[in-house]
């Protein structure tokens, strides 16, 4: 698991998600980047979120798990949704999918995916006009 880079996607349990809900999960996929796990893209659709994430070492060759990544992100996320929203419980659906990338070539048809969700979506005429869509200086664009 150390040193690869993974495809993740989680869904909401509620359907569409509200803007203030999505700054949160953007806010806390943002937060735990160069923690917990190496992002080099992220987008927060109205109903998932799709990350590339590559986990980072928590020990002496020992790394975090996608299941620890994934329970601290959406646990963290899904507890300030329901407090900002005034709202309890689930957020999330339980399972997510993940796959492991397997070169370069992979990479970069999942980050161009992740980056033209929202305009296959016709939710942004431009990648870089959707507001929950997370790639950049401050995040690894490279295997």
């Amino acid at each position: 698991m150390g040193g690869n880079w993974y495809f993740v996607t989680f869904r909401s349990a509620r359907g569409v998600i509200s803007d203030t809900a999505r700054d949160i999960i953007k806010e806390s996929v943002t937060e735990r980047h160069g923690r917990h796990y190496a992002l080099a893209t992220a987008v927060v659709m109205p109903d998932h979120a799709h990350l590339l994430i590559r986990p980072l070492e928590k020990g002496e060759g020992r790394y975090f798990s996608l299941a620890e990544i994934l329970k601290s992100l959406k646990g963290i996320s899904a507890r300030k949704i329901n407090v900002c929203l005034s709202t309890t419980g689930t957020v999330w659906q339980k399972e997510s999918f993940d796959r492991i990338v397997r070169d370069e070539r992979e990479w970069r048809e999942k980050y161009e995916y992740i980056r033209g969700n929202a305009v296959r979506a016709g939710l942004a005429e431009k990648p870089e006009d959707y507001p929950w869509l997370l790639e950049g200086g401050n995040f690894i664009n490279r295997p």
